[in-house]
């Protein structure tokens, strides 16, 4: 059984940690690192996981390190791995946003073995779209392993190239913030109506989740499922004939070329 690190204990590596563990994988060759001793002290006394504060400790035990810290860290982290430790036959899979797998080979070599991954946050529900990105010398175990790791938390995506991982941030990666913007404002309008806050709340959620639960358990396309819903002339066409008006389509698609422009933006900063 592999020995797995997880240098940092946020809310992704978090997650992937415990998906990992209720998925039945040894807690004892699971070793998680984290400067604040209250987040891994309490993953160790909640899933018997073992925790240092020493990053050099973690990554030293591990055959693979999931590298969880903020992206403005993962040179330096890398860096203080790769002076400490032979690196040769560790795998290192990064969950960081807008760092290249050639940026971490500048600094671990250019024979390291990195994966990238993309989760996002319905990973801590088991529910998580990540998107995966093996540089080419990597062997097919270790690929393999990374596959089953992230699949303990939702479905995996592999992709070809870092501009397909800028592409997917930008629909699963960023996408629930999407979704959690128009159930805001479903929810303000609904409090305008007159209905207490926790009404709005659950009209809007046990709506939005029924919607999502359609999409997947329907054959047909989400323009079908959508028409299905509306009748000429009805209220919801009045409805979905204002959000035509105000271009949605055009309002979807701009934000999703930001959010793509910042992915570079940050990858580029990242350079230097």
């Amino acid at each position: 059984m592999k020995k797995v690190a997880f240098i940092g204990a946020g809310n992704m590596n978090r997650a992937i940690l415990i998906g990992l563990v209720n998925n039945g994988y040894d807690a004892k060759a699971v070793i998680v690192s984290n400067p604040s001793p209250e987040k891994r002290e309490a993953l160790a006394s909640d899933f018997g996981v073992c925790q240092t504060p020493s990053n050099i400790e973690a990554a030293n035990q591990a055959d693979v390190i999931v590298l969880g810290v903020k992206p403005h860290f993962i040179k330096a982290v890398c860096k203080e791995i790769a002076d400490n430790m032979d690196i040769t036959n560790k795998c290192f899979i990064s969950v960081a946003a807008g760092v290249s797998i050639a940026q971490m080979q500048s600094v671990l070599g250019n024979n390291a073995n990195i994966i990238r991954c993309m989760p996002n946050t319905p990973s801590q529900l088991g529910l998580g779209m990540s998107g995966m990105l093996a540089a080419k010398n990597v062997a097919q175990s270790d690929i393999d392993f990374a596959d089953s790791l992230l699949k303990s938390v939702g479905k995996v995506q592999w992709l070809a190239n870092e501009d397909e991982m800028d592409n997917l941030i930008t629909v699963s990666g960023s996408g629930p913030a999407y979704f959690f913007a128009f159930m805001e404002a479903m929810q303000k309008q609904a409090l305008a109506f007159g209905f207490s806050e926790q009404t709005a709340r659950d009209l809007v959620q046990q709506t939005a989740l029924g919607a999502a639960q359609m999409v997947v358990q329907n054959n047909e396309s989400i323009a079908t499922l959508r028409e299905n819903v509306t009748s000429k002339g009805g209220t919801t066409y009045a409805a979905l004939s204002v959000l035509a008006e105000n271009n949605l389509d055009q309002i979807v698609s701009d934000a999703m070329q930001a959010c793509k422009a910042r992915a570079i933006e940050m990858t580029e900063a990242n350079d230097s």
